[in-house]
């Protein structure tokens, strides 16, 4: 194994090369004139080049060492009232794997990205993006408490958003997009409780004090079984948001109409899969809590068989794609439900890979079913699956009917969830604007949240199917 000094130092250089690009090309951007697309993709992907060699070193010393545990201390950020919010890296088997994954994945899509968007009026705005979702997710994954995770945690959430709306020229992107947002924002809720509960609980936001200092995955954490299971439960419900989980990853689908670079990046190889991390990060929780670990493999189980039948009735390739990944992730908080810690981050590693190469070659996937097709004219069409064969016909016309309108998913969780919440804030609102009046002596102003329930129903109505991504003449 390395040295600790020489380790610490290569994990930094790791998250911190998106990082400095980000901030060198934003400040050039800002004060001066925007940079050529060679300059802008030169200096984004040899920071992730940086990044990727960096990790893989730090990757290799984590597998050639039995008990690899190493956290890195890059000072405190801030402090306030005694309390100290230090910036601390956590290197072992599943951080330096991740980080290996994050950053290879990254550059591939970047590399990608260069002649996909060419002379594309967003380029430098892209890879800016590119960057800063690279260094949220290196935050993510390497980060040695939940503090920095949750800020993390809130860097990929806003690029992800960023990226969805990224053609912000038409409706239907910016509308999915605040679909995404508003899903982000609920579930992330679970993530702010579940590191209040931690500091609550274990008296640390470390990792190696709070869930033990053991090498991954580690044995049961020190917490008593209610306290664990309360805080495994808030974490599930933050990583159901952000890997769109059943039933709340009806945003997914939505999430396509950015460009094919950021759909294989964010929902295809990496932020999909950051909940899963999240999961495998809290494996000693999990040990100590069955009802939390059933929990998370019966969430995963629905999200398997709902992505499923979903998937087989889309009639565009991204929107199927979409819903494979979300079967995919849903297998994968099934084998972490039932503590298949290591066989859950292989699949994810190599779920990873697969889905970023399907999600890039996507604009060209129609075309090859075409010649497929082709190439098989006049033979008889296959048969139905055993399901379609041993079920009655009016049950599977009735199944296939369902999974077409994807389950009317959207259309219940604006019923029962986004329109009541709409209408507490406009009471809020009111009463808001009544008390400040009274305080203040005026007129009571008119209420202005029609115009927002009007913006938000329009967003998550319907159940219509994502338009691929608009680049010309490539989807």
């Amino acid at each position: 194994m390395l040295p600790e000094l020489l380790l610490g130092r290569l994990a930094a250089l790791a998250l911190l090369s998106p990082a400095v690009a980000f901030a060198a090309l934003g400040a050039y951007l800002l004060l001066l004139r925007a940079p050529g697309e060679r300059v802008v993709s030169g200096v984004v992907l040899t920071s992730l080049s940086l990044s990727l060699a960096a990790s893989v070193v730090v990757f290799g010393s984590a597998v050639l060492s039995p008990s690899a545990l190493l956290e890195v201390e890059l000072g405190p950020w801030f402090e306030v009232a005694g309390y100290a919010f230090d910036v601390a890296l956590l290197v072992d088997r599943l951080s330096s794997t991740m980080m290996v994954l994050v950053s290879l994945i990254a550059l591939v899509a970047g590399r990608f990205s260069v002649a996909y968007l060419h002379r594309e009026a967003g380029f430098a705005r892209f890879f800016l993006l590119l960057a800063l979702f690279s260094t949220g997710m290196l935050t993510v994954v390497s980060a040695g408490s939940i503090d920095l995770l949750f800020a993390g945690w809130e860097l990929v959430g806003a690029t992800s958003v960023l990226l969805v709306a990224f053609f912000h020229e038409r409706a239907a992107p910016a509308r999915a997009a605040l679909r995404v947002y508003v899903t982000y924002r609920i579930c992330d809720v679970g993530l702010l409780v579940g590191a209040v509960l931690m500091h609550a609980l274990a008296g640390s936001a470390r990792f190696s004090e709070a869930l033990g200092a053991a090498p991954w995955p580690g044995s049961a954490a020190a917490l008593g079984g209610a306290g664990a299971t309360a805080l495994a439960l808030c974490l599930l419900f933050a990583a159901m948001g952000k890997s769109a989980q059943f039933p709340v990853g009806s945003w997914l689908p939505r999430a396509m109409e950015g460009p094919t670079p950021s759909s294989a990046l964010f929902y295809g190889a990496i932020s999909v899969h950051a909940g899963v991390y999240l999961m495998l990060r809290a494996a000693p929780l999990l040990e100590r809590s069955a009802a939390a670990s059933a929990v998370v493999a019966c969430v995963g189980a629905l999200t398997a068989v709902y992505g499923t039948l979903v998937g087989r009735a889309q009639a565009d390739v991204k929107s199927a794609l979409a819903h494979a990944t979300m079967s995919q992730v849903g297998v994968m908080f099934v084998e972490i439900g039932l503590g298949y810690y290591r066989l859950a981050l292989v699949h994810l590693f190599a779920h990873a890979c697969l889905r970023c190469l399907q999600m890039l070659r996507a604009p060209s996937a129609l075309r090859d079913a075409q010649e497929i097709r082709a190439a098989h004219a006049g033979e008889p069409l296959p048969h139905l699956g055993l399901a379609g064969r041993l079920l009655p016909a009016p049950l599977v016309r009735r199944a296939y009917w369902l999974a077409l309108e994807r389950f009317h998913l959207e259309a219940l969780q604006q019923r029962f969830v986004a329109a009541p919440i709409m209408r507490l804030g406009e009471r809020v609102d009111r009463f808001e604007r009544r008390w400040v009046a009274a305080l203040s002596g005026l007129p009571e102003p008119a209420a202005e949240g029609e115009g927002g329930r009007r913006a938000i129903t329009g967003a998550g109505s319907g159940a219509e199917v994502p338009a691929p991504d608009t680049k010309r003449a490539r989807s």
